[in-house]
């Protein structure tokens, strides 16, 4: 089978598109063939050397995606072949087979495009559990979105508003505003600008809001100053650097709440991933949540892909097709 590898960590320049052996059917998986994998920083990371990899090179990246069963371990009988799956937190996505293990198979119904599944699981599983257990958003809540053109940005924007929150999303340029505002954000402000202030002078009660997604790390303090007293920090990713030490004593004298986040803190069953996801698939029939801003490339040309995710001109989800 075709994968996309790479032996030595760098850029871009290391990945290569080869034949390699196909994995092994092992007790309690499937064999998927993949049609869409989705592409995220994660990878990147990887492929640079920032994040452990364990095993030897070569190295497949990729761990999630959605395609069509083609084998099953003899001790599976719930899935069968030519059923239709998607998948999360699976490694060595990057490949025309991969092998997942039945507690990660997620059933994926036939109005649900692979590139949607593959587009939407990882962030929006990530925005779902942001706005329904982190900081549990509702009606009147006013929020602030950090990188809100992001594929979890717009996601996360777009659940805000559909429980009746007031979104300001923050962006790096002119062309991401218009998607935030696309998303659905009430206003947009820079990163360039005077952005806490921005945020104060728009607050109902120009104190600041009620809750900031955080995503960006070294933005922490200036999150903290944008909300209000008795408001809340959720802090779930370090796209723009580590994050400050945060002093207690400021968190008591302004009885303001940080709070962290990470994914598979939240995805620990077969059945919360199933039914997280079900409920981002009804978000799509209805609406809630639309995907319009997928951007593909064939899987032979991943190092293209890499490029553009790192150069950070993207928005939304860039997905690789086998």
């Amino acid at each position: 089978m075709k994968a996309l590898i790479f032996e030595q960590f760098g850029g871009p320049e290391v990945l290569q598109y080869v034949d390699i052996p196909e994995p092994s059917l092992e007790p309690g998986h499937i064999l998927v063939k993949t049609e869409a994998i989705g592409l995220n920083f994660a990878d990147i990371y990887r492929r640079r050397g920032n994040y452990h990899l364990a095993g030897k090179p070569p190295f497949i990246l990729g761990y999630e995606g959605a395609g069509i069963v083609e084998r099953v371990a003899s001790n599976v009988e719930q899935i069968k072949a030519g059923d239709r799956v998607a998948f999360v937190d699976v490694p060595f996505a990057n490949a025309e087979l991969v092998a997942v293990p039945i507690d990660r198979a997620i059933p994926l119904p036939v109005d649900i495009t692979f590139e949607h599944a593959a587009g939407i699981l990882l962030q929006g599983m990530t925005a779902h559990y942001l706005v329904n257990d982190s900081y549990r958003v509702k009606s009147g809540d006013e929020i602030v979105v950090h990188a809100a053109a992001g594929g979890v940005g717009q996601i996360l924007t777009q659940l805000c508003k559909s429980k009746g929150a007031r979104v300001i999303g923050l962006t790096s340029s002119d062309a991401k505003r218009e998607i935030v505002l696309k998303a659905g954000a009430d206003e947009v402000l820079s990163y360039d600008s005077d952005w806490v202030n921005g945020v104060k002078d728009w607050s109902s009660d120009h104190q600041g809001v009620d809750a900031v997604y955080d995503s960006v790390g070294s933005t922490l303090m200036d999150s903290f100053t944008a909300a209000k007293t008795k408001g809340t920090v959720i802090f779930y990713g370090m796209a723009g650097g580590d994050p400050p030490s945060i002093d207690p004593r400021m968190l008591m004298d302004t009885s303001k709440t940080l709070t962290g986040g990470d994914l598979w803190n939240h995805v620990t069953t077969l059945q919360n991933r199933i039914g997280r996801s079900n409920e981002l698939f009804d978000a799509l029939r209805r609406g809630t949540i639309q995907i319009e801003s997928l951007t593909c490339f064939p899987l032979r040309e991943g190092a293209e892909a890499h490029r553009l995710l790192e150069s950070r001109k993207s928005t939304g989800k860039i997905l690789l097709i086998p």
